[in-house]
């Protein structure tokens, strides 16, 4: 299953409006109208952020930051990966040689008939996946069995290998991949990886994670 989980934060909206105004040797803070109530951030700071993000003033937003642990399948990975101001840090079949976990997806789809990319629609096929798995999976153990070494032998794993990765970054950076990764042209189990993320980060940064992606929202 494709899975990104939250691991940890640091800062919030007020952080990228601080950030901002410290320019003028100023600070903001969380506007508490009664002890019942949680603290919001004032108008002027919600106002502040959706200017700097309109008119990409980023340098601000990069003082929050967000972590995640990604499981999603090797085909995925290699497309996220090149999103280079985000940290990683990756399992390595170098040093872990346990069995592997194979990602199936729920339906084929079918190639798009106007790109080069993309796929669309379901498409009716007479494959066993496990079967195919199970053959490569074999000659993965064959291998490790006659002595092969384990960063050697990983090459005959497929690509539906589900690998793992620690995901960090400031909160632009991951704003640029979401705008890139949410569009649905993007492959659907990219996508899935996108979107998990761009909700938790919705929840997190509320006014300064709309305001990053609501250009792209509204395209």
């Amino acid at each position: 299953m494709i899975k990104s989980t939250y691991i940890e934060h640091m800062g919030n909206d007020l952080t990228v409006a601080n950030a901002a105004r410290v320019s003028f040797g100023k600070t903001s803070e969380m506007d508490v109208n009664d002890v019942w109530s949680p603290p919001k951030l004032k108008a002027k700071d919600d106002k502040l952020i959706r200017y700097l993000a309109k008119h990409k003033h980023i340098s601000p937003f990069g003082h929050c930051f967000a972590s995640f642990h990604v499981k999603a399948p090797v085909f995925v990975a290699r497309q996220l990966v090149k999103h280079k101001f985000l940290r990683w840090n990756e399992i390595s079949r170098r040093y872990v040689d346990d069995d592997p976990e194979f990602y199936e997806p729920n339906f084929w789809r079918g190639r798009s008939l106007d790109k080069k990319q993309g796929s669309e629609g379901h498409i009716t096929l007479v494959l066993d996946q496990e079967i195919q798995w199970h053959r490569q999976l074999s000659t993965y153990k064959t291998l490790l069995a006659d002595g092969v070494a384990p960063e050697q032998a990983r090459m005959v794993l497929p690509q539906s290998m589900m690998t793992e990765w620690y995901w960090s970054g400031s909160l632009d950076a991951f704003a640029d991949m979401c705008n890139l990764r949410c569009k649905t042209d993007t492959q659907a189990e990219t996508r899935e990886v996108a979107n998990q993320i761009d909700r938790k980060m919705l929840e997190l940064f509320p006014v300064s994670w709309d305001a990053l992606t609501e250009e792209e929202n509204n395209d």
